[in-house]
């Protein structure tokens, strides 16, 4: 029965899905419309009262003046545009590393290099500038290289911002990225006692983990991460026992052309070690990997295709009550199915460089994200710690020029279904196309984005799927 209310639709965004039209608008509410409906609706006729109780739900109408539920539906999915400054502080005590992975996007430098070691006075200034953050909630990651190469550097920042935040007070966390290979009991029982949360790379089975990653002088880099990601494991489980607040070890893929094949696999081997999630990330041309992408690049379409077959598995796992996610997934679905926001830095409007994140390189140079280190010469070079304060860091022209440039509305991507959920990496797209605002429909990330909402929207319309969706957008405790 047709209903007489106010049809006439307010701005909304579409995209046709195979047979049907999926519209979006800007609080993140989404529906599906066959065609005659859509129609129906673009033209503000009156529709089927269940089908017009489900638009006027979601928002699709024009309204006099926006309601407070409205209101804070669009203040929730946006809350990090009022965070108190960066709160990721990634740490590169060295660019020395013990592997020469294919895709190595750090040029990191051999294991016997000098020149390339954080010093403690410079561990020391750069712990004093992450402390000058206003914000309450502050992360801190070391990365490389490898890092446990500089061991000196982990252990005392470690300390030193323990020590620090006695008086600061802040909502301290303590992250190390590892490929595991130098560590012992010794520095296990300390990350562990100061509260510092394990990640390792872990590429998939035996055989593509250990042509992706080669360990120099040896030859078996997988032996030695998973043997360490079990021995993390045994002590995470004897610590909670006992009550300790610990996290759960994780690990990193980064997916070449030889990963392709191996969907099912490569999801096997992190159910083999009790992981609950992976981030099917795959590899950039950044770094290393711009000379050796003849032999591990890819289309996009490759990696979609590899993506939906290694989804489409773990969907049935969790049909058979085996948890298991695809995290790249849940971050979408998060903004799909929540009025939430992940707080992904690249998945966000503007996104994170400079207003959620730093990096602070072995020398003391500040950049506003990991990316921004990656890219050859100092285009995205902020500061320098002991020398840069934060006031001046983060009103630096480059944090600036990167807001703008990832503002969705300043880009084509305005007028994409997609956007209430995306986000971009103008970083990346300098280092690929030589400009920051390159978001086009070529472009490769862009089309790898496009592709995987395609697939999630496709898998949504199904009743079963979307219940197991729904618990991927749930966010659990490490």
């Amino acid at each position: 029965m047709a209903v007489k209310k106010n049809n006439i639709p307010g701005f909304f965004r579409f995209k046709k899905l195979k047979n049907k039209y999926l519209l979006t608008n800007d609080v993140g509410d989404f529906v599906f419309l066959p065609e005659k409906e859509f129609k129906n609706f673009t033209e503000g006729k009156a529709g089927e009262e269940k089908k017009f109780q489900e638009l006027d739900g979601k928002n699709f109408f024009r309204t006099d003046a926006p309601s407070q539920r409205l209101i804070g539906k669009y203040r929730s999915r946006n809350f990090f545009l009022n965070e108190r400054g960066p709160s990721l502080h990634i740490i590169v005590v060295t660019l020395r590393c013990n592997h020469q992975c294919l895709y190595c996007q750090t040029s990191s430098r051999g294991p016997e290099e000098k020149g390339f070691d954080m010093s403690l006075e410079t561990a020391k200034k750069t712990v004093d500038l992450i402390f000058s953050s206003p914000n309450p909630n502050i992360a801190i990651e070391f990365q490389g290289g490898e890092p446990l190469i500089n061991w000196p550097a982990v252990k005392f920042i470690a300390e030193y911002a323990l020590q620090k935040n006695k008086k600061a007070r802040k909502n301290l966390q303590l992250k190390l990225v590892s490929n595991f290979t130098l560590m012992d009991k010794e520095k296990m029982k300390f990350l562990f006692d100061k509260g510092v949360s394990f990640c390792t790379s872990l590429d998939g089975p035996r055989h593509i983990h250990n042509k992706n990653r080669i360990f120099l002088g040896r030859d078996n880099s997988y032996e030695k991460a998973t043997y360490w990601i079990k021995k993390i494991y045994q002590e995470y489980n004897g610590r909670k026992r006992k009550g300790k607040n610990v996290f759960k070890p994780q690990a990193l893929i980064t997916l070449t052309r030889h990963s392709f094949a191996y969907p099912k696999e490569i999801v096997d081997e992190y159910l083999k070690w009790k992981f609950e999630s992976i981030y099917l990330a795959q590899a950039n041309f950044l770094g290393m990997a711009q000379s050796t992408w003849s032999r591990i690049g890819f289309q996009p379409a490759e990696y979609l295709k590899f993506y939906r077959k290694a989804v489409d598995y773990m969907i049935k796992l969790n049909m058979r009550g085996i948890y298991f996610r695809e995290s790249g997934a849940s971050i979408k679905l998060i903004k799909i199915l929540t009025d939430q926001d992940p707080n992904f830095f690249e998945n966000r409007s503007p996104c994170g460089a400079g207003l959620g994140q730093m990096l602070y390189n072995y020398d003391g140079a500040i950049y506003p994200c990991d990316e921004g280190r990656m890219v050859a010469g100092e285009h995205f070079r902020i500061g320098q710690a002991g020398k840069s304060k934060y006031r001046e860091i983060i009103n630096h022209s480059t944090v600036k020029t990167l807001c703008l440039t990832s503002c969705l509305e300043n880009t084509v991507c305005d007028i994409c279904a997609y956007k209430p959920y995306c986000g971009v990496c103008p970083v990346l797209n300098f280092a690929l196309y030589g400009n920051p605002f390159c978001q086009t429909p070529d472009n490769v990330n862009c089309k790898i984005n496009q592709g995987i909402f395609n697939y999630l929207f496709e898998r949504l319309e199904n009743k079963k799927i979307a219940e197991i969706f729904k618990s991927w957008a749930v966010r659990r405790t490490p």
